[in-house]
């Protein structure tokens, strides 16, 4: 096989699974893990992927995301049983960490009929939404910047009123959540937040559908083994034990008993 058709194969293989490691790579093409690594070096060179622990991801999937009320339409079913399923859990007297994005502003939907949270988050939709339908809970909207780009207010004020705080759970909405390079966003101040509520926290709950499983953005917020808990709807395009053998320490699929 010339190069030049291998890796064509290997893009299209990277296309279906997004981020094929290189030793399935070299037994599906059926050559060397070292003419894998040549062909991937030489794909990166073109800007075609980027290479990462143990394989590679296509540039194209490093994107940014949509808009929010766009994003709050995409797979709205799958989201509002994440959301569900983490508001279960939760208890009066808890303190929690809320980052920005729609399966956050989902989960303010979810906890509203509840009490007795304090919920400090970046997010003026998880604030106002609380706020408008009365909820029985102290919130804390954090002060800092605000740019049409973001969803969250964020900047060094931001950090400053996150570090006064211990809380109980950090509940995060990454773009993306890849076994071997964990949970990433595309923009770095909001990847910044959500590394910081996870720091300020005791335990950390990962929020993400299935259509951002074993994808990778930019900017890394926290690894696999820093995640207590990854909330999501497999589609059976990334295993769950991928995730607890990279470090997750437990899964639960939102809608499954």
């Amino acid at each position: 096989m010339f190069s030049e058709e291998r890796r064509r194969l290997i893009v299209e293989r990277l296309k279906g699974q997004r981020g094929t490691g290189v030793e399935a790579l070299a037994e599906g093409l059926g050559v060397s893990r070292e003419t894998v690594r040549r062909d991937l070096l030489a794909l990166e060179a073109e800007g075609v992927l980027r290479r990462v622990h143990g394989g590679a991801v296509l540039t194209t999937e490093m994107q940014p995301e949509p808009p929010l009320a766009r994003r709050m339409k995409q797979h709205r079913p799958e989201k509002e049983a994440i959301a569900q399923a983490v508001a279960a859990m939760l208890r009066p007297g808890q303190t929690l960490f809320i980052d920005a994005g729609s399966t956050t502003a989902l989960l303010a939907l979810a906890l509203a009929p509840l009490s007795g949270l304090t919920i400090l988050t970046n997010s003026p939709d998880v604030a106002l939404a609380l706020r408008s339908r009365q909820s029985e809970h102290e919130i804390m909207l954090l002060g800092g910047w605000l740019r049409q780009d973001i969803p969250g207010v964020h900047g060094e004020s931001t950090m400053a009123e996150i570090m006064r705080f211990n809380a109980d759970l950090a509940l995060i909405a990454p773009m993306a959540l890849h076994p071997t390079e964990g949970a990433t966003n595309y923009m770095v101040p909001e990847a910044e937040i959500a590394r910081l509520m996870i720091q300020r926290s005791r335990k950390t709950v990962m929020m993400a559908v299935s259509s951002k499983l074993g994808q990778i953005s930019r900017a890394q917020i926290c690894a696999c083994t820093e995640i207590d808990l990854l909330v999501t709807d497999f589609d059976g395009s990334c295993q769950e034990q991928d995730f607890l053998l990279a470090g997750v320490k437990e899964v639960i699929i939102a809608g499954h008993g």
